[in-house]
């Protein structure tokens, strides 16, 4: 299952470059206008200014719509209540909810990387997997202010009005939860994308650049779908069905929202984009 963690995480590309498209798309309704922006959460300092089609979209916006409440992402409170989810309360270890084949590949990666794996002993495997994954990113250049971050901070500066598709406790259940009943291959094939992470994030990066669409399914989303169709069906079809109607709310107002996800949430015949041409949206790319 290749990429699965990077699908995951809905992007957690380092972008490079510029075309003279991206992965932002306008769809218009009876009068009314939204945006939509596939966003990467981890870039780069040096990837920005971000494509001039998302700095257009938030303009002509009135309202930034996000995955969640970002500003309540960083209440203590609730990285509080993250941690708490994050670990086994039974008194558990890792290493009993792995095989131990598995775990000893997890070990060696660890090892061979300098990280002491048992300082992550009482975490549960997505986050054990999640937190190597930025670390291996952060080696890679990337840093924590991602699509999401940077307009967050701009509709802050500029007075925006901001609101979320799920509240937080929703990400912290997904997050948490994501590898349950399915540990040993989740951290087996997790473990094999970080390995290949390098060749893997070029092809991301332009591919969220440019918008290719079928691309972007290739990578991010039909991997996951045809591997893990649980794992897809909690990840992508049911957060999309969901968000749906609120989006179509969205479509019926005299102000324009601009709408930033994961950019793995609106490709693909199960993608946000296709749903809203269903709905008789008309739908463009910037």
């Amino acid at each position: 299952m290749k990429r699965l963690i990077l699908g995951i995480l809905l992007c957690f590309s380092v972008c490079t470059g510029a075309f003279a498209e991206s992965s932002v798309w306008k769809a218009q309704k009876r009068g009314s206008t939204i945006y939509l922006g596939g966003t990467c959460h981890i870039l780069r300092e040096s990837d920005y200014p971000l494509p001039t089609e998302f700095e257009k979209a938030y303009n002509a916006s009135d309202l930034l719509v996000f995955e969640t409440d970002i500003a309540g992402l960083l209440e203590p409170a609730v990285q509080q209540k993250l941690l708490a989810k994050a670990l086994y309360t039974d008194g558990s270890t890792l290493d009993k909810h792995l095989s131990s084949p598995v775990y000893g590949e997890l070990s060696a990666f660890c090892q061979a990387d300098g990280i002491p794996l048992q300082a992550l002993s009482r975490f549960k495997p997505s986050m054990v997997m999640v937190t190597l994954t930025v670390l291996e990113l952060k080696k890679k250049g990337a840093t924590e202010q991602g699509v999401d971050q940077y307009f967050y901070g701009q509709a802050v500066k500029d007075k925006k009005p901001v609101e979320g598709l799920e509240i937080v406790d929703e990400q912290i259940e997904f997050l948490t939860t994501m590898a349950d009943g399915n540990e040993d291959d989740f951290v087996r094939h997790s473990l094999s994308d970080m390995k290949t992470m390098e060749g893997q994030l070029g092809s991301l990066a332009d591919a969220w650049r440019t918008g290719d669409v079928k691309k972007l399914d290739e990578l991010m989303v039909a991997d996951i779908k045809s591997r893990q169709p649980k794992l897809y069906k909690k990840l992508i079809t049911d957060r999309n069905l969901n968000w749906l109607p609120l989006i179509d709310a969205y479509g019926k107002t005299p102000k324009t929202e601009f709408i930033l996800v994961g950019v793995g949430h609106l490709v693909g015949p199960d993608g946000i984009i296709e749903a809203l041409k269903k709905k008789g949206y008309k739908v463009e790319k910037l």
